[in-house]
């Protein structure tokens, strides 16, 4: 009976050399330590053996079973190893490619860009200008005098007693005027900051265009067929939009610009979209342009505020709040 182990151990170890494949060790597994296998047989076995042989069989039949058991794991976690890596280094090219997960443009750069494309097929080239100003350029060269409650250190973000971050990107029409005399025809898009309370249409950060037109017999018609134009080219013929009397120190006569928009509910509301007007003739003298021979006009919409009215969004603070969910759906 002894001998009988000794043997099934013995084929068991030499058998277990030619396991290549996990298929095969497998069936080794079944033939060997299976319920139904040898060394279960060999062990159910050691009642049949003579009383004083007994503790050697059971002995030796507990020394193959952890030997074969012992040899069987290593060779199972080599086996499953191998055949991972393989799997990794195989590539099927008949299988379609894996399309790799690519980043994409921001909404509000999504929307940028297609503005200053309705804008360039209009004529209108693009400037850009810095964000930390000075209040030549933010103010005074805009007409705001130093009472005017729009340079209230309360409603812009200061940095010293003569720099600020931009409130407006007008501050681009100067710097263009400054150093390009007329005709100008150019838009202008950028952030602009203002300590506004934040809420579903506010923020304390926002993006503006501009834009700005100067040449000689500019009228407030060409200001507002133009937008008129870039309204039913971004929005589509169906968008509704009016002219609302305002009033800014940089342009005389002025007006807003309001768009019909939906909230949350459905109900619709008109919403600002951003001031427009003529150049006031003071601030043609501010950066040296003839304001007897020249006319211009000038606006400033919010970006945001455009794209909510595009694509159906009801609150600005959607566009920065990062949730992959909303920005994966444009």
């Amino acid at each position: 009976m002894l001998e009988q182990f000794e043997k099934v151990g013995k084929d068991a170890l030499e058998e277990l050399k030619s396991v290549k494949d996990s298929a095969s060790l497998e069936q080794f597994r079944i033939k060997y330590l299976g319920r139904k296998g040898l060394i279960l047989q060999m062990l159910t076995q050691i009642g049949k053996v003579v009383a004083e042989q007994r503790p050697s069989a059971g002995q030796l039949a507990n020394k193959i079973k952890n030997e074969v058991s012992t040899a069987f794991e290593q060779l199972k976690e080599k086996i499953t190893h191998a055949e991972r890596d393989q799997k990794k280094q195989f590539i099927d090219v008949t299988l379609p490619g894996i399309i790799p997960r690519i980043g994409k443009r921001h909404i509000i750069m999504q929307t940028i860009n297609e503005l200053l494309e309705i804008f360039a097929r209009m004529g209108f080239s693009v400037a850009y200008g810095p964000e930390v100003e000075d209040e030549w350029h933010n103010f005074v060269a805009l007409n705001i005098p130093p009472e005017h409650p729009a340079r209230d250190p309360l409603d812009n973000f200061y940095i010293d007693g003569n720099t600020l971050l931009r409130s407006q990107t007008s501050t681009i029409q100067i710097r263009v005027m400054e150093r390009q005399k007329p005709p100008i025809r150019l838009v202008a898009p950028g952030r602009v900051y203002r300590p506004d309370t934040v809420d579903a249409t506010h923020m304390f950060m926002f993006h503006q265009l501009e834009a700005l037109v100067v040449d000689e017999g500019i009228t407030m018609v060409d200001m507002k067929t133009t937008i008129d134009q870039f309204i039913k080219a971004f929005l589509g013929k169906d968008a509704k939009w009016r002219f609302r009397p305002s009033f800014f120190p940089f342009t005389e006569p002025s007006a807003e610009v309001d768009l019909l928009l939906a909230d949350k509910t459905g109900k619709e509301g008109w919403v600002e979209m951003g001031g427009c007007g003529m150049v006031d003739p003071n601030v043609f003298d501010a950066v040296g342009i003839d304001s007897e021979k020249y006319t211009g006009w000038a606006f400033g919409f919010g970006i945001e505020r455009l794209a909510m009215r595009k694509f159906g969004i009801t609150d600005i603070r959607l566009f920065y709040e990062n949730d992959i969910r909303f920005l994966n759906q444009f």
